[in-house]
């Protein structure tokens, strides 16, 4: 058995040991969209955590992060392993338990289902899924790119980036389609246990291979000394702290984290897995990323755009064992896509094919348009990535910033009662367009004084809510005490 058949024979035997999850929790599914989309609010604790952790762990992990280690130096750990681990966390509970007990009492299955009925408006309900599902295409497209790139630097070609993105995408179909929110946390459980397993597995064999830490970082030292010392470089101080609020709010606004706010089983289950969260997230950014960064002290060649921890293992590690990592980096794309293609799909049949199309549609009609459009987006996608650049960092975020700019108007709604409609609009649509410009157009300044125009534009959209809601009476259908006759657990 050649080198290829046998990483392909792991690769694809995981693959198939997540479909049979699912296809089990197919037979175990109730025909409603509520079970298919928040498997009946019923997660516990464990499963909670690990779903959580292996959706927001992404193709971004395995590889842009390590990539831009790689480039820049290991400084990006605190960003994501220490700031976003404990941002995050907080997050999860100033936004986390005010929408679950929201989702409790009301039934709300997406975010733009909740703020349409506070604010009596479909087209409110509609905008926020609208600008979702946009900056969630870029993010599911991201994980097929990384799928792509990996089996072909693992494959060394013979498999190519094509076929890779392609071979994912139709597990990804398939699964999404029968297993639904419970077998994806089903098997997000087993796969983030796997991901956690292999990123120490592979720090481990490298450094044997390079004698121990001290040998790995003394040649880090000897190659790029400056990767030794915090600050310098691409990490100010604005811009570290610009892109750990942006994705730790982006990642609180990401449709298929967000959900996850709503399937609790209890307030005890919210409060045990935002408090073990930082615990998990530092335990996996910090082995993967300081592999990108001892890379660098390595002869090893890593094209542009190529991924640095497919290589650095196809050099220091045996076939078998860089498939298995690869595998562990598979879980980490499957668990992040299935769980984005299972929210994009609530969020088009809830919050536009509903409210716009059919508003008498029935839950078995809603779960079996759900199912189908979980293929059409993944193949739009797919589409899409055979065309796109192959950066991971820089697609990933792009989807983050767009995400954070829904967070602050969100959550002024959640806790003052004085927002209105024109205000949520003002905040949402002004800090949008602000930061669209700044991506799109190249009149538009993208930093400000260090500061990214992600951050400028999440205050903007601050501003906006705040002082249009202070000079604006509430519109005749809003339930102003929506949110706050609420009977806390």
């Amino acid at each position: 058995m050649n080198e290829t058949t046998l990483q392909m024979g792991i690769v694809g035997g995981y693959l198939l040991l997540s479909l049979l999850v699912g296809l089990l929790a197919y037979r175990l599914t109730d025909r409603s969209a509520e079970d298919y989309y928040l498997a009946s609010r019923t997660l516990g604790t464990v499963v909670l955590l690990f779903t959580t952790f292996a959706t927001l762990l992404s193709a971004f992990t395995f590889f842009g992060g390590p990539n831009l280690a790689y480039g820049s130096g290991p400084e990006w750990i605190l960003v994501m392993g220490l700031m976003d681990g404990v941002l995050f966390a907080v997050l999860w509970y100033v936004v986390g338990y005010k929408q679950w007990l929201l989702g409790r009492e009301h039934g709300y299955v997406t975010l733009g289902e909740m703020l349409g009925d506070r604010f009596g408006s479909p087209v409110l309900r509609g905008l926020v899924a609208g600008i979702s599902l946009f900056w969630l295409f870029p993010y599911v497209m991201l994980q097929q790119v990384g799928a792509g790139t990996a089996l072909e630097a693992l494959t060394g070609g013979e498999l190519s980036y094509a076929a890779g993105a392609g071979l994912i995408t139709v597990f990804m179909i398939a699964y999404v389609v029968l297993a639904g929110m419970r077998g994806i946390a089903w098997t997000d459980t087993l796969q983030g246990a796997f991901m956690l397993v292999m990123v120490w597995a592979a720090v481990l064999w490298v450094l044997a291979e390079l004698g121990g830490m001290g040998a790995a970082t003394a040649k880090l030292a000897e190659s790029n000394p400056e990767f030794l010392s915090l600050g310098g470089g691409l990490y100010s101080p604005q811009w570290m702290l610009s892109q750990a609020i942006g994705i730790a709010f982006g990642v609180a606004m990401f449709p298929q984290v967000n959900q996850r706010f709503f399937v609790a089983g209890s307030k005890k289950v919210l409060k045990r897995t935002f408090s073990l969260w930082p615990v998990l997230v530092v335990l996996l950014f910090v082995p993967a990323f300081m592999l990108g960064a001892w890379a660098r002290g390595l002869p090893i060649d890593v094209p542009e755009n190529g991924n640095v921890l497919s290589i650095l293992l196809a050099e220091y590690a045996p076939a078998w064992f860089a498939a298995l990592v690869v595998a562990g980096a598979m879980a980490a794309m499957m668990s992040s896509s299935d769980s984005m293609l299972l929210s994009g799909s609530s969020y088009f049949t809830r919050d536009l094919y509903r409210p716009f199309r059919n508003p008498d549609a029935s839950d078995r009609r809603e779960d079996v348009l759900g199912r189908i459009g979980v293929a059409v987006f993944a193949v739009a996608a797919f589409v899409a990535s055979l065309y796109s650049p192959r950066t991971l960092v820089d697609i990933g975020s792009t989807a983050f910033s767009g995400f954070a700019q829904l967070a602050l108007p969100v959550i002024v709604a959640l806790y003052w009662s004085r927002v209105t409609r024109a205000g949520m609009f003002a905040g949402i649509v002004g800090s949008q367009v602000f930061y669209l410009s700044s991506v799109f157009l190249t009149s538009v300044p993208d930093t400000y004084a260090g500061w990214t125009a992600a951050i400028v534009g999440m205050l903007l959209g601050l501003v906006l809510t705040v002082s249009v809601s202070a000079v604006t009476s509430p519109a005749p259908a809003e339930e102003t005490n929506l949110y706050f006759d609420l009977q806390a657990d």
